[in-house]
């Protein structure tokens, strides 16, 4: 089953709907098709590619409630895209901790800006301590995000497809 992103008309991501409702924007003139999937749908006329990626041709302003985005273990795993913060390492998620940077008992807060994705590994190996004192690096500065990843799950779409990831403002860095 496929799903595409749709962008308001300033290009920012507003939700995720499936391909039958991509299509019926489409017809209906309301989205033009920035990015088109791979897979086709066919009937006895046509044939058409399956949008990945919508822009809304009218803008939809956005109330401040929409902005804001919870804080759950959830959206730190997607907003580290399950990567080890310390290793670098891609991983399911049941092989992925949270780690406080600085740890609860060092003054750490429970927010965005502390709080990283890391393999059981790593967070074994820094235990209590700072980053800087168990001898790790983080592969990127934890910060809170700017769109709100929980909307990925709730349509089903455990992978973000690599069409999407330039408009929701993941990084362009190959993947190893």
């Amino acid at each position: 089953m496929s799903h595409a992103l749709v962008l308001n008309a300033s290009f920012e991501p507003l939700h995720i709907v499936t391909w039958q409702r991509a299509l019926q924007l489409l017809f209906q003139g309301k989205v033009e098709v920035v990015e088109e999937s791979d897979k086709e749908v066919r009937t006895v006329r046509l044939t058409i590619k399956i949008p990945a990626v919508l822009r809304l041709l009218r803008y939809v302003p956005l109330r401040k409630k929409k902005e804001m985005i919870r804080f759950s273990r959830v959206n730190i795993f997607l907003r580290d895209q399950n990567c080890c913060q310390y290793c670098g390492g891609r991983f399911h998620r049941n092989q992925l901790t949270l780690d406080h940077v600085n740890p609860i008992v060092q003054g750490g807060k429970k927010c965005w800006e502390n709080i990283v994705t890391a393999c059981k590994p790593c967070n074994q190996r820094k235990g209590g301590r700072t980053p800087a004192q168990a001898g790790l690096h983080l592969v990127r500065k934890p910060t809170k995000p700017s769109w709100l990843p929980a909307a990925v799950l709730q349509f089903g779409v455990t992978i973000t497809p690599d069409r999407w990831k330039i408009y929701l403002g993941f990084s362009s860095k190959p993947e190893t």
